[in-house]
């Protein structure tokens, strides 16, 4: 099954939030749509599910089409799959009841079956006669994703599911989710403004501003090969460089890499973990360590170098774990043209 979005487009009023999408989800596959808060992704999961009427464009699942404008299938026909942010479960029913509850559709003398199967993709076949309020967090969300699972969806729709959870529990519970839709091999469409998040669980991410898809590709490609400067900043942290091209190189005050713009100033972005540390008297760019500090699985070394123009530049470098470099140190500095990025200039 697949699911394929063309032209669509929705405003409320006069305010426009959708501005023609064109979009598929294959097989099996979990595409997250990525942005900012506001930017009209959750509407365009509601027109998938039919929660919203269709303005403009067509939507199609699994080659049928089910919502164009003047034809809307109703959302209990669609067989798409809903997990909402607040899980929206219901407090007076158990866990099996809850599951079974998208299961009216269902011949009685197999919802049983269709329940003990959901419940199990997810863990929590012990808990069948639980209640919502004996659960945690992490729980309850996993029973919301088997009460979409139940019903055997042609698509999975994803709103912000793990937004309401801690940092901890909500590494483990994307994960678990992540090992469950694999498994189910049914398409996904994921919801999230959290980059990381989307790099984690997505085959695919589709990037959005203000209603447009900025950039669509694997995480690979939006964080290694950013369409502009909102991808890269989205996808992760960069440092900040002036720069001016001459006969192809974007000049920096740290080095040089190929660029294919004009000659003309320029702007480079660089990835932290692109800035290599070394010690003074390797070759590179001089360098003062303004601080160092440890983050776990890497070190921020946070870097003063000289900006070329009478200034300092601030720079943060993210190293292995391990380095210990003192404030006022000296150090040499160089970058890695694999992640930098050069664009033009931003506008004034």
């Amino acid at each position: 099954m697949t699911l394929r979005l063309s032209g669509i487009r929705h405003a409320y009023g006069g305010r426009v939030v959708l501005r023609g999408i064109d979009l598929v989800v294959g097989r099996g596959e979990i595409l997250c749509l990525l942005g900012p808060s506001g930017d009209g992704k959750t509407t365009l999961l509601r027109l998938v599910a039919g929660l919203e009427p269709l303005q403009a464009g067509r939507i199609e699942i699994g080659g049928e089409v089910v919502a164009e404008p003047g034809r809307e299938v109703p959302p209990e026909r669609r067989n798409v799959g809903f997990v909402f942010q607040d899980y929206a479960l219901f407090p007076h029913l158990t866990v099996a009841e809850n599951v079974a509850f998208g299961l009216r559709r269902v011949p009685r003398g197999e919802r049983s079956w269709h329940v003990a199967e959901a419940l199990a993709r997810v863990g929590l076949e012990d808990y069948a006669n639980a209640y919502p309020h004996m659960l945690s967090g992490g729980q309850q969300q996993r029973v919301a994703l088997a009460r979409a699972l139940a019903p055997r969806p042609q698509v999975v729709l994803l709103d912000e599911a793990f937004a309401s959870l801690d940092a901890r529990l909500r590494e483990q519970v994307r994960d678990d989710t992540l090992h469950v839709l694999q498994t189910a091999g049914i398409p996904a469409l994921i919801v999230t403004h959290d980059a990381e998040e989307a790099m984690f669980m997505a085959d695919r991410i589709a990037l959005m501003r203000e209603g447009r898809l900025v950039q669509v590709g694997t995480p690979e490609e939006l964080y290694l090969h950013p369409a502009d400067p909102f991808v890269a900043t989205f996808l992760g942290e960069v440092n900040r460089m002036p720069a001016r091209i001459r006969e192809g190189r974007a000049e920096t005050p740290i080095g040089g890499l190929p660029a294919g713009l004009p000659d003309g100033p320029a702007e480079v972005l660089l990835r932290p973990e692109g800035l290599r540390v070394m010690p003074p008297e390797a070759a590179g760019t001089p360098a003062r360590v303004e601080a160092c500090r440890l983050l776990g699985a890497t070190t921020l070394v946070h870097l003063a170098v000289a900006d070329g123009a009478g200034g300092v530049l601030h720079l943060h470098a993210r190293t292995p774990p391990g380095a210990v470099l003192a404030r006022g140190q000296q150090v040499s500095i160089a970058m890695d043209p694999q992640r930098a990025f050069v664009f033009p200039p931003p506008a004034p």
